[in-house]
């Protein structure tokens, strides 16, 4: 049996609908930021979170260098965010126009869904990515806001259905 292709295994996977996240931490020369769908609960005991970054992410190296790392959950009125920062634009040009603040000392986006943040704990190859786990330290999210999350299906971003 030949290998599959690479084209072909990324649209079988891309059937599979996905949350959209902005995976960031705060560099040496400010905040750093990349879209990411490779994201879930790793572990409740203790509480865990697992990201895949780009093996050439510059957020990659921010979160090494950091030890730490937040992900804001977007909702379906954030389209705009998740193409910022899945560009290889320069962090700062990622950032602007982007509302976020500082949450333990940890760049969060504005109005996310949900954001929780992690010390990391592993950095372990996978292919072309890297995944980074980390323990979590916090979590924002609040259980009266209702929000349309973001997710990537199919090669687009769409809100979930009602």
């Amino acid at each position: 049996m030949s290998p599959p292709d690479p084209d072909h295994f990324r649209e079988a996977m891309g059937t599979l609908p996905t949350g959209v996240t902005v995976v960031t931490a705060t560099g040496p020369d400010g905040p750093a930021g990349a879209t990411a769908n490779a994201v879930c609960s790793l572990s409740l005991e203790p509480m865990l979170m697992l990201a895949c970054l780009d093996r050439g992410s510059r957020t990659l190296l921010a979160v090494q260098a950091a030890n730490r790392f937040g992900l804001s959950v977007l909702h379906a009125g954030q389209e705009g965010v998740a193409r910022a920062f899945a560009t290889k634009a320069p962090p700062a040009d990622k950032w602007e126009g982007v509302g976020w603040a500082e949450r333990d000392g940890i760049p969060a986006i504005d109005d996310a869904l949900a954001f929780v943040a992690c010390e990391l704990r592993d950095v372990i190859a996978g292919g072309d990515h890297v995944i980074v786990t980390g323990e979590v330290t916090a979590v924002d999210h609040d259980k009266e806001a209702k929000g349309n999350p973001l997710v990537f299906h199919a090669g687009l971003y769409r809100p979930l259905g009602d």
